[in-house]
């Protein structure tokens, strides 16, 4: 068994980094087939691949940036960190010109270089925000970070060998048609843009193709599919009452969370995540972490457990 690395190579704007004990409680006992199609920092697959008897896994995103960056580390690992660490010694010569060069002007030869490009402006932005605007360019501002670590060699490597030792398949593909292939007992993490719930919170352009109002509810749609086939679903979102309403017939966990996208660190905290189960979650009940809120009014047998039952 490797070390648990738990994060991932990427920072990200709502990644699962600090929900990963938390959603390991919920998992089912055994996976054979994992599917994640809204891969995202993929925080939650290195961290199962970790600590789960061997899996396939069918890795996907829409974002075809992302994606590319996912193969290049598999398969060029050396290459992507000798372009990182140039990236790197540039950088610290002068930053925020470096950085405004690489996003507006820098033109990459190859597919290696744009995953290079890609990890460099994760690492330098605004919070690890990954945001375009309505051409497909990035347009996040460069960050505030004093030290950033551009080429982290241990960690790009650690994640390189995960991707290399699992059976794992990753594609560039929006998310139904990566669900259409789920089978009775597949498990699936759903981890959509979150449902905004102020209107200074809606960070839904993750690309060019925002993910609103109906996407939201063609997901929900297909997550009744998904369950009406006996595929085994965990969904996170906003704690928002529309959300709880689009999954009132199954189980919602109210999680306490935070948020690392607002500018002020006060406004980061006492947020609530929801988890959402199309299974039974009773054998893992005992195990839950407090860091779940607790409710006087939950029905679950665990003192921590928020369960929302409508």
């Amino acid at each position: 068994m490797h070390k648990i690395i738990k994060s991932s190579f990427l920072k990200w704007a709502g990644g699962k980094k600090r929900l990963l004990s938390i959603l390991d409680k919920f998992m089912p006992e055994n996976i054979e087939r994992y599917f994640e199609p809204f891969l995202g920092s993929g925080a939650f697959f290195f961290y199962l691949v970790q600590t789960q008897k061997k899996f396939q896994a069918i890795l996907s995103d829409s974002n075809f940036e992302l994606i590319n960056t996912f193969k290049e580390l598999r398969d060029s690992t050396n290459e992507l960190i000798d372009i990182l660490y140039e990236h790197q010694v540039n950088y610290y010569k002068n930053r925020e010109k470096y950085y405004y060069f690489i996003r507006d002007e820098y033109i990459t030869k190859n597919n290696t270089e744009l995953a290079g490009r890609f990890i460099f402006l994760n690492k330098a932005c605004y919070n690890g925000l990954y945001r375009v605007n309505r051409s497909g360019n990035f347009n996040v501002p460069h960050g505030r970070y004093i030290n950033p670590k551009i080429c982290n060699k241990e960690k790009l490597l650690d994640c390189s060998e995960l991707l290399r030792i699992s059976d794992v398949k990753i594609s560039c593909d929006v998310y139904k048609n990566i669900t259409s292939k789920c089978e009775n007992n597949d498990f699936i993490y759903l981890d959509p843009p979150y449902f905004p719930i102020s209107k200074t919170s809606n960070f839904t352009d993750y690309t060019k193709e925002s993910f609103g109002l109906l996407e939201h509810n063609e997901l929900a749609k297909e997550y009744e599919r998904l369950n009406s086939i006996g595929s085994k679903v965990i969904l996170s979102n906003s704690n928002s009452e529309y959300i709880k309403t689009l999954y009132k017939k199954h189980d919602i966990i109210k999680i306490k969370s935070s948020r690392n996208i607002s500018c002020n660190p006060n406004k980061r905290q006492n947020h609530y995540d929801l988890i959402i189960l199309n299974f039974d979650k009773k054998t893992k009940d005992k195990k839950i972490l407090p860091e779940i809120n607790s409710n006087s009014n939950s029905n679950s047998n665990s003192p921590n457990t928020n369960s929302i039952k409508q």
